[in-house]
């Protein structure tokens, strides 16, 4: 679904407002693509698997039992870093995958309540926006 004019318009002035907060953050988001990420993460997962073989078989060759089981955790590990990456990978596109958050113990604002920062009033609206969408 689209976004309204209004919706836009309070996007972007969201945007300018975090680009004026933090540049850095803002420069560091735009260049990162989460798929190239868990893709690459996943990749140098498979590689530390390998050399932690090559670990295990070293100590499996010389009489030394902790250099082995040294390579048995970096096996384990590896293993699950890439899971959890190809995992990731999986869902990054599904966006609908994602299962909400848990319901917070925080009250929720009234229209008439305009305390509070900028970030908590879009939160709040958005919050009634997808509440009013069930």
């Amino acid at each position: 679904m689209p976004l309204s004019e209004e919706e836009q318009r309070q996007f972007e002035q969201l945007e300018r407002a975090l680009a004026a907060e933090d540049p850095k953050f803002v420069s560091a988001m735009r260049g990162t693509n989460v798929r190239l990420y868990y893709k690459r993460r996943a990749v140098l997962a498979g590689v530390g698997f390998v050399l932690g073989i090559v670990v295990l078989m070293t100590g499996a060759i010389l009489p030394n039992t902790i250099i082995g089981v040294i390579g048995f955790v970096m096996m384990v590990a590896c293993l699950y870093i890439a899971a959890l990456s190809m995992k990731r990978i999986s869902n990054a596109g599904d966006s609908d995958d994602i299962p909400p958050p848990p319901p917070s113990s925080k009250r929720h604002r009234t229209k008439h309540d305009s305390s509070g920062s900028f970030m908590e009033r879009m939160e709040d609206r958005w919050r009634r926006r997808r509440d009013e969408d069930l």
